[in-house]
């Protein structure tokens, strides 16, 4: 709304200026004057209805926002019957993966339950809850991280202080550490999933938390599937490898039986001799 208020400010100012300097102008110029003025006025009501949509397009979504939780409850109850769901579901996500080392990883075949919270109005932030299962890493039962925007639209986080075990900080692990792939790799600091719950430098571009509300959470069943999808896609390969070695064998065979088509026709031819 104040930014409405000081575009027709600036606009009335020019308007204005515009008469001052041009007091001799045309019936032409008048016209086009007037019509500046009917199209603030006009797109000032286009910024009212846009701002009047704003506000019910977010009473829709609180709305279903709570319409949703009953299932999100239910789907955890079934998720919690499939071990090592979240983790696999973490390293399936491209994205995510990039952050886990072998460490992390071996953390998170711990973790029992994700769930993510948006706070009741939505857009002053959400909250994500790690539940982990007893384990050798830290004494938290659950991490959480949150994230708000503040009244001036300031956004900002705080988390969960992890209670590590002694000599099992991953945040401070060595420098270098081994890939999925078997190679090594140097990192100028110590590097793990487990930073991003003391990284507040950035609340407003915190890309891991916004990768797992709007993108895993929705629908974590397609990242758990990967593997499955790749092992029917190396069996649809084998097929066809298969196929392709059955068509050589085929070939191969029929060459021969030309072979000895040929050999009977010269011997024939010298029979006859």
């Amino acid at each position: 709304m104040l930014l409405n208020v000081g575009r027709r400010r600036l606009v009335l100012f020019l308007v204005q200026t515009r008469r001052c300097c041009c007091a001799r102008s045309s019936h032409g110029e008048k016209e086009q004057q007037e019509a500046i003025e009917h199209i603030d006025e006009v797109q000032n009501e286009i910024d009212r209805l846009n701002e009047q949509a704003s506000e019910e397009i977010l009473k829709v979504e609180q709305k279903y926002n709570k319409l949703r939780q009953p299932f999100f409850q239910k789907r955890s109850e079934l998720i919690a019957k499939i071990p090592n769901f979240w983790v696999t579901t973490f390293v399936n996500h491209p994205q995510v993966s990039a952050l886990l080392g072998e460490e992390d990883e071996e953390a998170l075949h711990y973790l029992s339950r994700v769930e993510v919270t948006e706070f009741e109005d939505i857009k002053s932030g959400y909250r994500i809850d790690f539940y982990f299962d007893e384990n050798p890493y830290f004494e938290n039962k659950v991490l959480s991280k949150e994230f708000h925007l503040n009244e001036s639209g300031d956004p900002s986080s705080k988390s969960t202080e992890i209670k590590w075990k002694s000599g099992k900080d991953l945040t401070k692990r060595s420098s270098q550490t081994q890939n999925k792939a078997g190679r090594k790799r140097q990192h100028e600091e110590p590097e793990s999933f487990f930073t991003w719950f003391t990284d507040h430098a950035d609340a407003g571009a915190d890309e891991l938390g916004e990768v797992i509300k709007d993108d895993i959470w929705p629908n974590p069943l397609q990242y758990y599937l990967v593997p499955d999808m790749d092992e029917e896609e190396g069996e649809g390969e084998e097929d066809e490898e298969d196929e392709e070695g059955l068509e050589d064998i085929d070939e191969e065979g029929d060459e021969d039986g030309e072979d000895d088509e040929e050999d009977d026709g010269e011997d024939g031819e010298v029979s006859q001799f």
